[in-house]
């Protein structure tokens, strides 16, 4: 007898007296342990598929700035290519979350990782850098289109008090590949050169998108119904059902990553070519970051469930502040590794922020709340790239600077709306 009907059968009542009880608690004990972790089913297709193109992408990412300039882009074309990853990212935001309510999850899911997969394929064929700027628009497509839907399947799969810990699973299976992937990423381009070690690493991805794509395909399990077409049919509306508390996060967070988009681009190019060191430190160094990160979210998603998820999320935005300053301060390899360990943290509190977010929005339209969220708070972040070039081409540490002072003030600008909140109900 199969699992599922020990389960089924068990669950029932009147009947569970004639399973073996020993199997009856191995699969009970099984099921408290899924829960507890939040592995409902398409949260495990989820968590896979997040896993599998991370691992992919991790290869060549964090190179990206490296590639545009080994193919012939300069300093401002880094700084536009940067934002038009921001601006996409803003517009696949709101049709991702629209998706995901009106289709379904897993058609949403499967579309988005397609897109992102031609995206690899011309990113890995580019002869010029003009070409990987048509290559991002496939690519931003999982990494936005379908991020509403991450939100959206753990809103629809998991009770609140157990959201926290789920998006900490989550985050820690997409940055465990960035601990494995930047440092091999880093030999490869150490061994083969810049263009082929990345391009070397793009075939790798495009063959594990592939087998994301049949995870998605014959995995995911629709349980939501698509939402009727007339509700909530604009971005003008979802954003009118917005509670004015997520309204308050979302403005302060708009502040934050304005900050980080300044300096974003030109962390790994201040890395090897003002401090000197090789794209291969450089991936130890991101390496150690990811670490860091991965080994606080679980504790970290655990910890809001008891403390409240407002002043985890202080925190994090503390160390977005901090954490371009301390790369800019560092003057030796060790300073280096402070710095980073410092950028690990500043990720203490996504379990706490992103389960805040789906606390906040309303069920009925959660996939498009997030949608335009996320959507607007990328839009404004589209500058910061082009600013953060010219900051550059002036002088490598202007945007680390001003990436410091901007970061500072979305976090008082946070810690100012959350005294607000203080009266009112807290989500539990």
């Amino acid at each position: 007898m199969q699992i599922d009907n020990l389960q089924r059968i068990h669950i029932v009542g009147p009947s569970s007296h004639t399973v073996p009880p020993q199997p009856r608690l191995i699969a009970l004990a099984g099921d408290e342990m899924r829960a507890a972790l939040g592995l409902h089913r398409n949260v495990a297709v989820l968590a896979a598929s997040l896993f599998g193109l991370a691992l992919g992408e991790e290869l060549w990412q964090a190179y990206v700035p490296v590639y545009l300039t080994a193919l012939g882009a300069g300093g401002v074309i880094v700084g536009f290519f940067g934002s038009l990853k921001d601006l996409l990212d803003s517009v696949y935001q709101y049709p991702g979350g629209w998706l995901a309510d009106r289709i379904g999850r897993r058609r949403a899911l499967l579309f988005f990782t397609s897109l992102a997969t031609a995206g690899y394929v011309v990113y890995a064929i580019a002869p010029a850098w003009p070409i990987l700027f048509a290559g991002l628009f496939g690519v931003m497509a999982w990494k936005s289109g379908a991020f509403p839907t991450t939100f959206a399947v753990i809103g629809d799969s998991l009770p609140r008090e157990r959201r926290a810990v789920a998006f900490g699973v989550q985050s820690v299976l997409v940055r465990v590949p960035r601990v494995i992937g930047a440092p091999i990423g880093g030999l490869l381009i150490a061994s083969l050169g810049t263009v082929a070690g990345i391009r070397a690493a793009l075939i790798v991805t495009i063959v594990l998108a592939a087998a994301v794509l049949m995870v998605q395909r014959y995995g995911f399990r629709e349980d939501v119904r698509p939402a009727p077409p007339h509700e909530y049919s604009n971005v003008r509306s979802v954003f009118r059902a917005l509670p004015t508390s997520l309204k308050r996060l979302l403005t302060a967070d708009c502040i934050v990553r304005i900050g980080e988009g300044i300096a974003a681009s030109f962390i790994v190019l201040f890395v090897t070519s003002t401090l000197h060191y090789s794209a291969s430190d450089y991936g130890v160094l991101y390496a150690v970051q990811q670490a860091i990160a991965i080994a606080f979210y679980l504790p970290a998603g655990r910890l809001a469930e008891f403390t409240g998820r407002r002043p985890l999320v202080l925190l994090t935005f503390v160390f977005f502040a901090v954490f371009p300053l301390a790369i800019r301060l560092a003057d030796t390899f060790p300073a280096l590794l402070v710095a980073f360990v410092i950028g690990g943290l500043k990720e203490f509190g996504e379990p706490a922020r992103k389960s805040l977010i789906v606390d906040l929005a309303p069920d009925h339209l959660r996939g498009r709340a997030v949608g335009v969220y996320y959507g607007i708070r990328n839009l404004l972040v589209v500058p910061a790239g082009v600013i953060g070039g010219l900051l550059w081409q002036r002088s490598p540490t202007l945007p680390l600077e001003a990436a410091a002072v901007v970061g500072a003030i979305g976090m008082l600008a946070f810690a100012l709306s959350s005294l607000r909140e203080t009266a009112l109900p807290q989500p539990q």
